[in-house]
This record gives C-alpha cells, sequence and structure tokens, in this order.
C-alpha cells in the first residue's frame, strides 16, 4: 500500500514506521513549513516532499493518507482525502467539532473508502497483549475498568498554542485513557467530573484544568473512572507508569503499563506474572528517549494496510472515533455544569444517533 504523510510533526513517528514497514511504500509527505519538510527530507533521506496538501490528493498511486495536522483542521483534510478516494488514518483526537460528524459518515459510506483513527497507545506491547488475555477469558468476566495518565508535562508549556485558551489537556492528555476506557466499556452512558488548574499549571500559564478525574457509568450498569495530572512530579517508574490501564474481572486483574513496556496479570488460575519486553525497546522508542513512539505507529499502520487488504474493520474506525469525542464532549460540559452528563444528549444536538455510530 502506497501512503502519503500529511503533518512532518508528529508525523516525524510515521515516516519512521512506515519507511521501516514491509507492507507499506512512501510515496510523498507533506507540511506547510517548507524547512519542516526539508529537515525530514534530511534525517530520512526522503526527497519527495510539498508543501501543497492538493499535490498530495492528486497523486493517483497514493492508497492511504495519513494526517497528522492540528485537531482543528482534521475533519476537512479527512474529508478531502474522501473525495479523492482515498482511505485515511488520522491521529487522535479525530475531530474536535462534532457538526461535522454526520457529513463524514455520509462520505465514508458513498466513497467506500475506509478511515482509521491511530489511537497509538492500544497498538503498544503491554495494552496488546493485555487484550488478548482478556480476549481469552483469562480474568473472566470484566466488572470495572480503571485507567490514568499522569505525567510532568511542564515542559510542553514551552509551546505557545498550550497556552491559549483553545488548549485542554482534557482532549491532549485524557484522551488516552478514555480510549481504553471506550475499547472494554463502549457503552457509556453518562459521565460526572471534577478539574482544577493546579498552582504549577497557573504558574505555567494554562488556562484550563490539569487536574481531572472522572467517573463513568455504562447503559450495563458497569462502571468505570480515569484521571489524568499533567504539571507536577511523578512516582519512580519502578512503581508506576505515566500511563496505565487495569481491568478487575470475575476471576483476575490485569494492568498494562505505558510508557512502560510492563504487565501484570493474575489469571483465572490464580497464577501472578509480571512479563516486560525491555528487547523490544528500539522498536517502539526511536528519537530522543520516548518522546516519539514509532513502534505503535508501525504496529497500527500495518494492521490499517491488513484490513484494506484482506477487507476487515480496523478499530477504531471512524464510528468508534465520533463516538468517542462525544464522550469526551460530555467530560468537557461536565468540568463545566459541575453535574453528569449523559452522552446521548451531546448526540443528540448534533444530529447523530448511537444506531449510527454501532460497529
Amino acid at each position: 500500500m502506497k501512503i502519503g504523510i500529511l503533518g512532518l510533526g508528529e508525523g516525524r513517528s510515521t515516516m519512521s514506521a512506515v519507511l521501516k514497514s514491509d507492507k507499506l511504500e512512501l510515496k510523498m509527505v507533506c507540511d506547510m513549513n517548507i524547512e519542516m519538510c526539508k529537515h525530514r527530507a534530511e534525517e530520512f533521506n526522503f526527497h519527495n516532499y510539498t508543501t501543497s496538501y492538493q499535490d498530495m490528493l492528486n497523486d493517483a498511486e497514493i492508497d492511504i493518507i495519513a494526517i497528522y495536522t492540528p485537531d482543528h483542521l482534521h475533519a476537512e483534510h479527512v474529508k478531502q482525502a474522501l473525495l479523492h478516494g482515498k482511505h485515511v488514518v488520522c491521529t487522535k483526537p479525530f475531530i474536535d467539532d462534532l457538526s461535522k460528524a454526520a457529513e463524514l459518515l455520509e462520505l465514508v459510506e458513498q466513497s467506500g473508502k475506509k478511515v482509521f483513527v491511530g489511537q497509538s497507545s492500544r497498538f503498544f506491547e503491554p495494552m496488546k497483549k493485555q487484550r488478548k488475555d482478556y480476549e481469552a477469558g483469562l480474568i473472566g468476566d470484566l466488572i470495572t475498568v480503571e485507567a490514568y495518565y499522569h505525567a510532568d508535562h511542564r515542559w510542553f508549556l514551552e509551546k505557545p498554542w498550550s497556552l491559549q485558551q483553545a488548549f485542554k489537556w482534557l482532549y491532549g492528555g485524557l484522551s488516552h485513557p478514555v480510549d481504553f476506557i471506550r475499547w472494554y466499556l463502549p457503552e457509556i452512558e453518562e459521565v460526572m467530573g471534577y478539574g482544577m488548574l493546579s498552582a504549577n499549571g497557573a504558574k505555567g500559564g494554562l488556562k484550563n484544568p490539569d487536574t481531572m478525574h472522572f467517573i463513568f457509568k455504562a447503559k450495563d450498569g458497569r462502571i468505570a473512572r480515569v484521571s489524568g495530572c499533567y504539571t507536577g512530579p511523578v512516582q519512580p517508574v519502578t512503581r508506576d507508569s505515566e500511563m496505565s490501564c487495569i481491568l478487575r474481572g470475575t476471576e483476575g486483574c490485569s494492568q498494562g503499563d505505558y510508557m512502560d513496556l510492563r504487565y501484570a496479570i493474575t489469571d483465572n488460575t490464580g497464577e501472578e506474572r509480571i512479563i516486560t519486553w525491555e528487547h523490544k525497546l528500539k522498536h517502539y522508542f526511536r528519537f530522543e528517549g520516548k518522546s516519539h513512539h514509532a513502534g505503535e505507529y508501525q504496529n497500527y499502520l500495518e494492521y490499517f494496510a491488513d484490513s484494506i487488504t484482506e477487507g476487515y474493520t480496523a478499530y477504531p474506525d471512524i464510528k468508534e472515533g465520533i463516538g468517542t469525542i462525544a464522550l469526551l464532549q460530555a467530560m468537557d460540559r461536565s468540568l463545566q455544569s459541575g453535574t453528569p452528563v449523559k452522552v446521548d444528549e451531546i448526540l443528540t444536538e448534533f444530529n447523530l444517533t448511537v444506531t449510527e455510530l454501532s460497529a
């Protein structure tokens, strides 16, 4: 499959992923910043770049366009790719405006092309193993899910746009653990949360909460929780990981850690195991320590390519991506109101239904 990459900041990991894959061929890359294009050309010795998205859209050989642009541009970039007959990979969060969701759903139906949301943390080795064990029944029936993303991201405040009113850690950070919740409990009915701007965040110039805790209720009555803290010190990695997903079942419990390649399980026999994958560090993390996690991108891009050639649906697809945005918007509204919010109310406002978003 031939692929074009739009946006070469985060797209750096995608370039590495494609160039090391035997299932994908990099055809063209694009960024509006010509200096960024030149920098990536030199870094990867790949020189077919452009500053015009239209050049990429017009290339009939390109099968897939991978989109890594700012969130507010995703909807239009996805739309144009579909109109030009391309399959689409779009980084998370999928879109930032649900008013555009219905049009994109219709375009997917009309074009027959696939849209995949690059929710990379699902494709990290511990999370892959956790899902495999869950599907094999090793922890029995799921009781509840707990997920979190706690990181000292004060360095991130050096980026001027992070201090704008529009920037929210709710979308930029919590979208990862929220996706874990949706992965295991897709039918979240209601959410309640509290958030605050910490002293560190206020000092750094943030405008929105950097510390948040949420409780979710699924339609079948099961509950889950998510938390995120982004501008304070974290535990040593030997004690805790920045991101984690815990599944508690009727017969066992498991925990997948990120960004540490560590997984723990107590299975239905009572056996306790901790597994690590240190030998795969160079696959997952290729630049500047752990700042770019290209291995996950390679994993999910190859999974998506296989879904096209073999005819299955790659998840998260467009429907799941839109459902996650609806949940995040319900969470945002709960922070503002201090009251529980039903996800269906958000969908109804944008003329979307649960049926439309069912897998």
